[in-house]
């Protein structure tokens, strides 16, 4: 006799259709992994991303364009929305105070602008989506320019697939002459200010029909030409340390500006100013492309070349060595070989 019979041929037998079943407190509907697809969903452009919210621009360029408040969906928790995206938006589209829309899918980017904290950490920090070009805002003095800085944001630039400028400020100063000798081998476009004034109308020119992402150290005036590009956009200012020669942040948030002339419209997303930049996410083998002219001699290297100091038959170190390179180029290997040998180091750490 089982454990379980008593003997008693009249007891009841019992079977699974005898288990009662609690109720779901939270619904009797189970949960589905299969997510709605939205096909009434509508595109728009992420201009501002504020604790949470985004706002976003629908219908751009028409005559219903309007700005809507929306939060992200739970199915995008960890995917990152941030400026210049281009979202899918649902639910209330109105743009009146108090409604709030949904992002349920980001449109498949074109380019994504990142750094790292430094060199040693590699996980990135999205800056910017979707801009095709960089402009990096550099004062002549106060601060001082500093052109390893620069070349950290070329080789941002270059590797995300965005084309780079340089702008000079506060050329009323110092002259800027000797820092640009640092850049003469690249094909960089590049505005300086003349008694201060910045040439407004070429910038505006370069920028229209694009999605330009504005860079720069504390202090050095990004703010400040962006006021003065788009009025409208009134960024707060600062001014620069007199004891320790550092800028302030004062811009502490990424924001899209539409900016116009009679040739179109751009967009200029300015972005916090920055002390240091972060190369940890890049690939080593991206570096090269920020320094055309070291580039091109080093294509007579022998294949697996480190281009560091120690390197054997480095095409670029005998380059440099001869003057072929002309007068920066001892600087620019300089620069070079600093950077690649931060990212030499990473790897032998990793490695071990």
């Amino acid at each position: 006799m089982s454990w379980w019979d008593t003997g008693d041929d009249d007891e009841p037998e019992f079977d699974e259709s005898s288990i009662r079943v609690r109720p779901n407190r939270k619904g009797n509907r189970p949960r589905t992994k299969t997510r709605p697809e939205h096909n009434d969903a509508q595109t728009a452009r992420v201009l501002a991303v504020d604790r949470g919210r985004y706002t976003v621009l629908l219908d751009e360029g028409t005559k219903k364009e309007r700005r809507i408040t929306a939060s992200r969906a739970s199915e995008l928790r960890k995917h990152a929305v941030v400026n210049g995206d281009r979202v899918d938006v649902v639910g209330d589209l109105s743009g009146e105070p108090g409604t709030l829309a949904r992002i349920v899918r980001i449109v498949p980017r074109t380019t994504l602008l990142r750094r790292s904290a430094d060199d040693s950490d590699e996980v990135e920090r999205v800056i910017v989506a979707n801009a095709d070009q960089m402009l990096v805002v550099v004062a002549a003095a106060d601060p001082e320019p500093r052109e390893r800085l620069v070349d950290r944001y070329l080789i941002a630039a270059l590797d995300a697939g965005i084309r780079p400028i340089l702008c000079i400020t506060k050329t009323d100063l110092a002259d800027p002459s000797e820092f640009l000798k640092n850049f003469a081998g690249l094909d960089l476009l590049v505005f300086t200010s003349a008694e201060d004034r910045m040439p407004l109308a070429e910038i505006t020119d370069a920028l229209i029909g694009h999605d330009t992402v504005f860079v720069g150290h504390s202090g050095v005036g990004k703010s400040t030409l962006v006021n003065a590009l788009v009025p409208s956009a009134q960024r707060a200012t600062g001014h620069v340390n007199v004891v320790t020669g550092r800028g302030r942040h004062t811009s502490s948030s990424t924001v899209s500006y539409r900016i116009e002339n009679e040739n179109g419209t751009g967009w200029v997303i300015d972005t916090p100013g920055v002390r240091s930049f972060g190369l940890g996410h890049i690939d080593p083998a991206n570096v090269l492309k920020a320094f055309t002219d070291l580039a091109e001699a080093a294509e007579r290297c022998p294949r697996g070349c480190t281009h560091l100091p120690d390197a054997p038959d480095c095409a670029i170190i005998e380059a440099v060595e001869s003057g072929e390179l002309g007068e920066t180029g001892p600087a620019r290997l300089d620069s070079l070989q600093r950077l690649l040998a931060t990212f030499a180091t990473r790897a032998a750490t990793r490695d071990a």
